[in-house]
């Protein structure tokens, strides 16, 4: 069977996600597409690297992402580290003729999106954005049913991705509050992964209208390097420097099928820890996910009876996608390390069979050009257009 030597670069919380699926993937989905091998992980803390590589499971460590560029055993880059470094390491590697996995979002700016999206389309390399809430299996379910036209056309939808982490004052100022780390705040964050679920759902987006709002204009200085994700809290003493990016983001859609609808997406909402919503409805019927209770996907089709039309719960497992290779009943429970580890068994499929896989870079560029309209949008106050992609 296939192996495919994998370096890693960063060694954040998105590092263990990344490496637990690289284990478990083979587990699960049997005969594999190929066999992830874990060579190398790099940090820029030496001794963060050195703990991580042990703790994950990586063959070697280093402190220089160029270590991994420059290794002809390595076959995957792994991006896993803060927005801004991610263009001039996936261009690298591109370049190097290696294969690239890139958290969300894709790049700083839509000509970072574009450069590296041409990049890897000149090398010819297999490139994936790790938008993995799309690959619960009941948001495929959703697909599904849509693709089968079930609900008929789409009309409406909304969608959203709430949390509260931030909505404390006294969390620390990480790097997801510097836009020159990560280019926007609560859009760029977790507003990009509804937008990529709706564009995989619904279609296109054509023009967005926008509102974006920063509650909280300064936060403490975070010590150390980890992101805590508000679980360290700033003293009365501790210094505290300017917020330059959204706290929320919430913005109407027009898409190029005539669908509308809107997204919200905040940091600050107080009593959410991982709402990620969608309904949506057609001509003839609805659907509704919350990722909350994510085995779950409510359905309402037209063509019940009277008496009995309304919103029931379909349950996820074997008879539905990916479920030969989750659990052997409905319900059992999956978790957000099963969608990391369906998102690596595809992008292992797509290397295999050398083909591009469903994010690619193609996808990340085209939500960042829709993140750019949303905030030029915000700010004209008017409906603006996305721009297409630059082939």
């Amino acid at each position: 069977m296939k192996t495919v030597n994998v370096g890693l670069i960063g060694a954040g919380f998105m590092a263990k996600a990344h490496s637990v699926a690289y284990a478990g993937m083979p587990m699960f989905f049997w005969p594999a597409p190929a066999i992830p091998v874990k060579k190398k992980l790099v940090d820029i803390n030496e001794a963060v690297a050195k703990d991580a590589a042990a703790k994950l499971g990586f063959e070697s460590w280093g402190t220089d992402w160029r270590e991994i560029i420059d290794d002809p055993d390595i076959d995957v880059v792994d991006i896993c580290t803060p927005n801004n470094v991610h263009a001039k390491i996936a261009i690298a590697a591109a370049k190097a003729g290696k294969h690239i996995l890139c958290e969300k979002p894709l790049s700083l700016t839509t000509e970072e999106a574009k450069d590296m999206y041409h990049a890897a389309k000149a090398a010819g390399v297999t490139t994936m954005v790790a938008f993995n809430y799309r690959r619960t299996p009941a948001v495929q379910l959703a697909k599904k049913y849509i693709e089968e036209g079930a609900i008929g056309d789409i009309l409406d939808f909304r969608g959203t991705y709430l949390q509260d982490w931030s909505a404390d004052p006294d969390s620390p100022l990480s790097w997801r509050f510097q836009k020159e780390v990560c280019g926007s705040g609560a859009l760029g964050d977790i507003g990009t992964h509804v937008v990529d679920m709706l564009r995989f759902l619904v279609g296109d987006f054509e023009a967005v209208n926008a509102r974006t709002a920063t509650y909280i204009p300064d936060r403490p200085v975070q010590s150390g390097l980890a992101d805590s994700l508000g679980n360290q809290k700033g003293s009365a003493n501790t210094e505290r420097r300017p917020v330059n990016v959204d706290d929320q983001c919430c913005f109407m859609v027009l898409c190029k099928n005539g669908a509308f609808g809107t997204i919200e997406a905040t940091r600050n909402a107080w009593g959410r820890n991982n709402y990620i919503t969608f309904e949506i409805h057609g001509t003839k019927g609805s659907l509704a996910f919350n990722y909350e209770r994510r085995d779950e996907l409510q359905v309402c089709f037209a063509s019940d009876e009277d008496d009995r039309r309304g919103f029931r719960t379909v349950y996820t497992g074997p008879a539905h996608p990916y479920g030969e290779g989750l659990w052997p009943i409905p319900a059992l429970g999956i978790g957000y390390t099963e969608t990391k580890i369906v998102e690596m068994y595809d992008f292992m499929k797509a290397i295999s069979e050398n083909r591009q896989p469903d994010p690619s870079f193609r996808d990340g560029y085209a939500i960042e050009l829709i993140s750019e309209a949303v905030l030029a949008s915000a700010v004209s106050k008017k409906w603006t257009k996305v721009k297409s992609i630059e082939e």
